[in-house]
């Protein structure tokens, strides 16, 4: 459940964790990224669209997602976009205003920031979990160390 604060804090991103390691211990493979991104998209207001993108090839393939709409965006070429090139980099990207960044790729009107997380296992970027924001400046270190954190977690349902 949401809580009542838009931004998320250590307290809640502890118990959301909690959720997290239920998914990845009860499933494997897609089902449990999808119970990743529905736990996270539901669990932090600040997170208005959740996505979970798989490698393959050269590509980024939308794997699961939870929001409001689906998104046109479901193959990105690695190195294209703020989804691209975080996977090409290995590193976490932050975008406090979308309109401010060239590399974003507009999904929806409403999103005004995104964090983009890779999901690395053995060395390698396997995927990445994507977040949109309605929010300006919705990411603190906060979110960058808690969805590291669920990275690490997801790569071992990959």
């Amino acid at each position: 459940m949401k809580a009542n604060s838009t931004r998320l804090g250590r307290e809640q991103a502890k118990e959301v964790l909690v959720g997290v390691d239920s998914a990845v211990g009860s499933s494997r493979g897609r089902p449990a990224r999808e119970a990743i991104v529905k736990l996270l998209n539901s669990s932090v207001p600040a997170y208005s669209w959740v996505g979970i993108y798989a490698v393959e090839g050269k590509d980024l393939v939308l794997d699961a997602w939870s929001g409001p709409a689906a998104t046109e965006h479901t193959r990105i070429p690695i190195g294209k976009g703020v989804c691209g090139f975080a996977a090409k980099a290995g590193k976490t990207e932050i975008v406090s205003d979308v309109a401010k960044d060239p590399r974003y790729l507009q999904c929806f009107l409403s999103t005004k920031a995104e964090i983009v997380v890779p999901i690395s296992n053995q060395g390698r970027v396997v995927g990445e979990i994507d977040i949109d924001s309605d929010q300006l400046d919705a990411f603190s270190s906060v979110d960058k160390e808690f969805l590291e954190a669920v990275a690490r977690k997801a790569s071992a349902v990959w």
